[in-house]
C-alpha cells in the first residue's frame, strides 16, 4: 500500500487529499472562493492565486494531521501541474516540489485532466481500460479513449467555449449566481425545456467537435428580450446543451469500440446530464459510469489517485518539472481548424 498526497489548485478551488493504493481516502479537505469571485461572475485570476497562497499550506497541516501521518510515511507527493490559470498552478506545484524536496519523496507532477480521467476508477474498481470518458468542466469539453494510464486517444474537442463556461455565462446572463451549473440546475427544474427556441450547434453533422459559442449568444439576445420567464431560458438552454453533448457522444460511441461510457468533470455533477448520457450508453449497448458529484468537481483526491496510478507505472517527475497553462492529454492530435488554442 502506497500513501500519496495530493494538491489541487488549477482553479479557484485549493485542495489537498491523502489517498492510498488501494483506492482509500484516509483525509481530504477543500477551501472554495465562491465569494470572492462572485461580485465579478467568474473566476478572477490574480484574486485565485492569492488564495491558494494564503490557505494551501493549512490544508496540507489539516489533511496530515486528521490523518495522523508523518511526511515519512508518504509515498509519493502529487500537485497538478497543468492546465490552469497559471498563478493558481505555479502555487500547489511549488508547494509540491518543496514537500518532495523536504522529505526526499518522488514528486508526480499530474495533468489535471488526467485526474479527472482516472477519477472513475478511484470509486470503481471494476472499470478497466479502455474506456470512452466525456470530460465536460469548466475549462474543457472533450471525448477521449482513455486506453490506459499516461494513454490517450483525442475523438473531439471544443472549438470555443466548454460547456461548463457556457453554464457560467448563461448565469451571469440570467443574473444568477457563481457558480453558474448548480444555479442554472436548479432554476431549469422550474421552467419548460420547450418553450424557448435555442440552437443546437454542429448536432446533426458528421464534424465529431463541440461548439457552444452561437448557443451562448442565443441565449444573450434571449435573457435580453424579456419575451421569456428566465426558468425557461435556463431550461431551454440546459436542454440545449444536453442535446450537444448526446450528439456528440453519439458520434463518438459510433467510433470508438470502448465497452464503457464514462462522464467526468463539472458538468457531470449535473443530473439531467448524466441522465441522458446514461440513457444513450444503454441505447448503445454500453455500460456507463460516472464519479459522484463531489469528485466531478475540482478536488485533490482524484489529483492523489492519478499520482497514485502514475506511481505504481514507475512514472516519476524531477523537480524542474513546470507549471502549464495547456497541456493536451493527447498531443499527437490533429488541430482542430477554428479552434486556435483550445485545439
Amino acid at each position: 500500500m502506497t500513501l500519496i498526497l495530493g494538491l489541487e489548485s488549477s482553479c479557484d478551488d485549493s485542495a489537498a487529499a491523502l489517498v492510498t493504493s488501494d483506492r482509500r481516502i484516509i483525509a481530504q479537505a477543500v477551501i472554495g472562493q465562491n465569494s470572492a469571485h462572485q461580485p465579478y461572475g467568474g473566476v478572477v485570476p490574480e484574486i485565485a492565486a492569492r488564495a491558494h497562497v494564503e490557505v494551501l499550506p493549512g490544508l496540507i497541516e489539516q489533511v496530515m494531521a486528521e490523518a495522523g501521518v508523518r511526511p515519512a510515511q508518504l509515498g509519493a507527493v502529487a500537485a497538478t501541474a497543468g492546465p490552469g490559470l497559471i498563478g493558481g498552478v505555479m502555487v500547489g506545484l511549488l508547494a509540491g516540489k518543496g514537500l518532495a524536496l523536504a522529505t526526499g519523496k518522488p514528486l508526480i507532477a499530474v495533468n489535471h485532466l488526467e485526474g479527472h480521467a482516472l477519477s472513475p476508477r478511484l470509486t470503481d474498481p471494476e472499470l478497466a481500460f479502455p474506456y470512452l470518458l466525456l470530460l465536460a468542466s469548466g475549462g474543457h469539453c472533450q471525448l477521449l479513449e482513455v486506453r490506459g494510464v499516461g494513454h490517450y486517444r483525442r475523438l473531439a474537442t471544443t472549438i470555443d467555449d466548454a460547456a461548463g463556461e457556457a453554464f457560467d455565462k448563461a448565469a451571469k446572463l440570467l443574473g444568477l449566481p457563481y457558480p453558474g451549473g448548480p444555479a442554472i440546475e436548479a432554476l431549469a427544474a422550474q421552467g419548460d425545456a420547450a418553450a424557448v427556441p435555442l440552437p443546437r450547434p454542429l448536432v446533426g453533422s458528421g464534424e465529431p467537435h463541440f461548439s457552444f459559442a452561437g448557443l451562448k449568444s442565443a441565449v444573450q439576445r434571449a435573457a435580453a428580450s424579456g419575451a421569456h420567464e428566465p426558468a425557461d431560458v435556463a431550461a431551454s438552454f440546459q436542454q440545449a446543451v444536453i442535446d450537444c453533448l448526446v450528439d456528440r457522444t453519439r458520434l463518438a460511441l459510433e467510433r470508438s469500440n470502448a465497452r464503457t461510457l464514462v462522464v467526468a468533470g463539472g458538468v457531470a455533477a449535473n443530473t439531467s446530464v448524466g441522465d441522458a448520457l446514461r440513457r444513450l450508453a444503454q441505447q448503445h449497448g454500453r455500460a456507463f459510469t460516472s464519479p459522484p458529484a463531489w469528485l466531478c468537481t475540482d478536488n485533490a483526491a482524484m489529483i492523489a489517485w492519478a499520482g497514485a496510478e502514475r506511481f505504481a507505472a514507475g512514472l516519476r517527475d524531477g523537480l524542474d518539472a513546470p507549471a502549464r497553462a495547456r497541456w493536451p492529454l493527447d498531443d499527437t492530435a490533429d488541430a482542430v481548424r477554428g479552434a486556435g488554442v483550445k485545439a
